[in-house]
């Protein structure tokens, strides 16, 4: 293949496909016709001597080639746009820049309404999602462009990441207003609950993954001891509403907790021993970090989640 026979253009159009395997769906990433997005793989086809795509069912399936093609693509791609935008070319009044998220539904509740009274002022035609987050998967999906950002707890990161603190969160435990068996022990809001009732009483886990144990239960056993966890919720929200319908109770990160706590009549009392408070970061592939519309989005993320430190 020569290269300076090559429409460019055409490379956007095979990053789409790799991205949406439909040329229907393709297209409308990049405002092309379905026909339009035909024409170009056929051309692409011609240009790199491979098929590149298969059809299976309603899908287009990639060649071995063309996958081997989609990581690399996408960096040159995002590469050049960074280059190409220059330092002081990003007005956000005016992007029609797209973004992915990754959070926990703790971020949906106390960052996002935030960000979209932000983004109504400030850049109107941008759009922001924030998708579910899949636990121990970030590393990928930020390496193969699936997401933009991931918000996650801080961990040993690969060095290809970067990353930038945002806040702390102590755990609490949430209980339903005027709960029976912790008012009967003379508990008010605010006080530690024994470890002995602590432990007797049914828990609610949040785990995405379904797991029967977490931080609490490993602080726990560091103590020797044992909670009854006799149900686990992959969404905080979930955990909020069971707690309040019931005589469970359950451990949350403090801002949730405080956030939900009028609405959802609940009270806040302290856990018997002690817990990690994990350190809460925004990372995101080091080849977007000079890339003007998502240093932008970083900062205005940034500076919201700032209130959740204390």
């Amino acid at each position: 293949m020569n290269l300076s026979t090559l429409d460019l253009n055409l490379l956007r159009v095979l990053d789409a496909l790799l991205a949406e395997n439909s040329t229907t769906r393709a297209g409308q990433r990049i405002g092309l016709t379905q026909s339009a997005v035909s024409a170009a793989l056929g051309r692409l086809r011609h240009a790199l001597n491979d098929p590149l795509f298969v059809r299976q069912g309603q899908s287009l399936v990639p060649t071995d080639f063309a996958r081997s093609l989609e990581t690399p693509l996408r960096r040159t791609l995002d590469e050049l746009q960074t280059l190409l935008s220059g330092p002081e070319g990003f007005d956000p009044a005016r992007s029609t820049s797209s973004f992915k998220l990754s959070g926990s539904d703790f971020y949906a509740t106390l960052l996002m309404p935030k960000l979209a009274e932000l983004l109504g002022r400030k850049a109107p035609n941008m759009t922001v999602q924030l998708v579910d987050l899949v636990p121990d998967s970030y590393v990928g999906i930020l390496e193969n462009a699936e997401i933009d950002i991931a918000l996650i707890p801080k961990s040993p990161f690969p060095a290809w990441i970067a990353h930038h603190p945002m806040h702390r969160s102590r755990f609490v435990v949430i209980a339903r207003a005027g709960h029976d068996r912790l008012h009967r022990a003379g508990l008010r809001p605010g006080d530690t609950i024994p470890i002995d009732l602590f432990c007797d009483m049914g828990h609610v886990l949040f785990s995405p993954e379904g797991k029967r144990a977490g931080m609490g239960d490993a602080a726990l056993a560091a103590a020797g001891r044992k909670r009854r966890v006799v149900m686990t919720l992959p969404v905080f929200s979930g955990v909020v509403n069971a707690v309040s319908a019931s005589d469970l109770i359950a451990l949350l990160p403090h801002q949730f907790a405080e956030h939900s706590a009028k609405r959802f009549r609940l009270e806040i009392y302290h856990p018997p021993m002690p817990t990690p408070e994990p350190e809460l970061c925004m990372v995101w592939h080091e080849r977007a970090t000079l890339n003007p519309a998502h240093r932008w989005l970083r900062e205005q993320v940034a500076g919201i989640l700032d209130d959740l430190t204390d």
